[in-house]
């Protein structure tokens, strides 16, 4: 997969040259900054870029790293030559303009209406944000989330100082929702964390069940779908899947990262409130605040002051040119990764050299090596994960529960209480066509 730097070149010289022409009524003012140099230095930064894993290419099927689209990294490198500010109106207009529209088409996505949210760092900053708000509407109210949910939830209690707890999950990675009954009768709890596609094993929770259950117990539904949650656009979705994504607008409060599914760089998370009213939480005054402006700007519905309208600038031209509508193009590019996951996972299941576990309900897909003990099986996941690095296809590790492996091999002798397996993240659409390669390679470094 050859970068296609000559036609990109062209393509953001030309978008230069109309931004350009947009001021050329000022005085003319030279840059203090030579250009002697930076070609050396750059030359430089482009030889210790290849000290990495070839994230950009179908045959890395590890971590969940997808390559930006050539719109978003066009539109993102264009608006650096402004280098505008989405903290306000004054820092960034058009960017925060921009980003009040791709922020708005995301809550249609999931069904808001009318809903109050912005773009910031990324899933963390997003969640922390979903969090406090959370905190500060039930200050005493403990936040439930999954076993396998992204231990940044945990963390994010701790630094807002809120009780946190985890809920048992069933052998499929989702919460275990009569475990979560059990701990609701308790009291205290003011957040329940429902994760569609965990980081892990790309389970959904159950959503539809948790909502229900709100009804009762009067608590916060907060959806963390960092990875997920464009999978709403998908026809693929299984039937279960299907049913917890369609629920999504009932919960209070959503979190996305464009930069995984959404094509965006590193880093572009956001977060949505169902109820705008939640806005008079991030009140603040400040002595050398914006005056040039009477309408409400972004530094006043978020915790983070000073963000990149360039993350903005890239997602409006993504946006613009793959609408997120079901049976587009963008859609269809989640159902084809869809479509791999299931693939490769049924191409694993018949080969002898490894165990399958769940079945994939997003496109990641988990899987042990053979061997009579949890301790050999996690020792060969190891070497087959460096036996394919060294055949260009680079894996990832995760260490999962012992009590949820065995649910899936029952005569895996359990002498450890966690057994290191394999995991795949097949997100680029690409992968529909590399699963041949992918299973080949697989099979070639499974023998023992």
């Amino acid at each position: 997969m050859p970068f296609r730097h000559e036609t990109e070149l062209k393509l953001l010289q030309e978008a230069l040259d109309t931004l350009a022409a947009g001021f050329c009524d000022l005085p003319e003012a030279d840059s203090r900054y030579a250009l002697d140099d930076v070609g050396a230095v750059l030359q430089d930064v482009a030889r210790r870029l290849r000290d990495n894993y070839p994230y950009h290419h179908p045959c890395y099927a590890g971590q969940m790293l997808k390559p930006p689209h050539p719109a978003s990294r066009l539109a993102y490198a264009l608006a650096l030559w402004l280098n505008p500010n989405n903290h306000a109106l004054d820092g960034g207009r058009a960017s925060s303009a921009m980003e009040l529209e791709c922020v708005e088409a995301i809550g249609r996505m999931f069904g808001f209406e009318q809903s109050l949210g912005h773009l910031c760092g990324g899933g963390t900053m997003a969640n922390l944000e979903a969090l406090w708000v959370a905190g500060r509407l039930q200050p005493q109210g403990k936040i439930l989330a999954s076993a396998q949910a992204h231990y940044t939830h945990g963390r994010i209690s701790e630094v807002l100082q809120l009780p946190f707890e985890s809920v048992p999950v069933t052998a499929s990675g989702r919460m275990d929702i009569a475990a979560l009954r059990a701990r609701l009768r308790k009291g205290d709890v003011g957040t329940v964390v429902a994760t569609l596609g965990t980081t892990g094993v790309g389970a959904v929770d159950p959503l539809a069940e948790i909502l229900d259950l709100r009804e009762r117990y009067a608590f916060r539904v907060h959806v963390d779908a960092a990875y997920g949650g464009y999978f709403m656009l998908a026809s693929g979705l299984g039937e279960e899947a299907r049913r917890q994504f369609d629920r999504v607008a009932e919960a209070d409060s959503i979190v996305i990262d464009p930069h995984k599914h959404g094509l965006q760089p590193y880093g572009c998370g956001c977060v949505l409130f169902r109820d705008p009213g939640v806005g008079a939480l991030y009140k603040h005054d400040s002595a050398y605040t914006y005056f040039t402006s009477a309408e409400l700007h972004l530094g006043e519905i978020s915790l983070e002051c000073s963000r990149p309208g360039a993350a903005a600038v890239a997602l409006w031209a993504t946006q613009r040119l793959l609408p997120m509508e079901r049976g587009g193009l963008f859609a269809s590019d989640l159902d084809r990764s869809l479509r791999a996951a299931r693939n490769l996972w049924s191409r694993i299941s018949g080969n002898r050299s490894y165990v399958t576990l769940m079945e994939p309900e997003l496109d990641i897909v988990v899987y042990a090596v053979s061997a009579a003990d949890a301790q050999t099986a996690s020792h060969r996941a190891r070497k087959v994960f460096e036996r394919a690095a060294e055949r260009n296809l680079h894996l990832a590790l995760i260490d999962l529960p012992a009590a949820i492996v065995k649910n899936f091999w029952p005569a895996l002798d359990m002498n450890r209480d966690s057994v290191t397996c394999l995991r795949s993240c097949l997100m680029k659409p690409e992968h529909e066509d590399w699963v041949d390669d992918i299973s080949t390679a697989l099979d070639a470094c499974g023998h023992f």
